[in-house]
C-alpha cells in the first residue's frame, strides 16, 4: 500500500495499491522504484507534496500461515519518506525502468500517451513490527546495509 498526501481532498491521506521494484531478482537494494502516471492520484499528489509511505506485510509472502496479517508475529514494515520523480534521462531512471520491467513485464506495454515516469521513495524513517511489544527500532542505514 502506497500512501501520499491528497491535494484533491484537503491534505487527507490517500492509499493506493502500486507495483514497485527495488532491484533485479535476488539483488534488491531496498530503495523502491515505481512506474507512475499523473492520471493516477499517487503521482499527481507526490508532485505537489512528496511526503509518502509504503507499507509491506510478510502476509503477502504466505509465510504467516493462518495468522491474521495484523498479528504482530506476521512482520510488517512501513517506509516513510519522499516520493520523488526521477529525471527521465538519467542512469537512475534507466535503472528504475529496467528493474521495474523485469519484475513487472507488462509495464513495458503500458500506453506511452499516459506518460508513465519513474519515481522513487527516498526513505527517511522506518516503522517495523515483527513481534509483540511494539515497533522495533530500525534506522535507514541498518535497513539499507543489513548485517547477515
Amino acid at each position: 500500500m502506497k500512501s501520499t498526501i491528497s491535494s484533491d481532498w484537503g491534505g487527507a491521506p490517500f492509499g493506493n495499491v502500486v507495483s514497485f521494484s527495488d532491484g533485479l531478482p535476488d539483488k534488491g537494494k531496498g530503495i523502491p522504484y515505481f512506474y507512475l502516471t499523473c492520471l493516477d492520484p499517487t503521482a499527481s499528489n507526490a508532485l505537489k507534496d512528496q511526503r509518502s509511505s509504503l507499507t509491506l506485510s510478510e502476509y503477502s509472502l504466505g509465510t504467516c500461515g493462518n495468522t491474521d496479517p495484523e498479528n504482530p508475529i506476521c512482520a510488517k514494515i512501513t517506509l516513510i519518506g519522499k516520493l520523488k520523480l526521477v529525471d527521465g534521462n538519467s542512469k537512475e531512471a534507466e535503472f528504475g525502468r529496467t528493474v521495474l520491467f523485469v519484475k513487472h513485464p507488462e509495464m513495458k506495454g503500458w500506453p506511452k500517451s499516459h506518460n508513465f515516469q519513474v519515481f522513487k521513495l527516498e526513505i527517511e524513517n522506518i516503522f517495523m513490527i515483527n513481534w509483540f511489544g511494539g515497533p522495533k527500532p530500525l534506522t535507514v542505514d541498518q535497513y539499507l546495509h543489513p548485517k547477515m
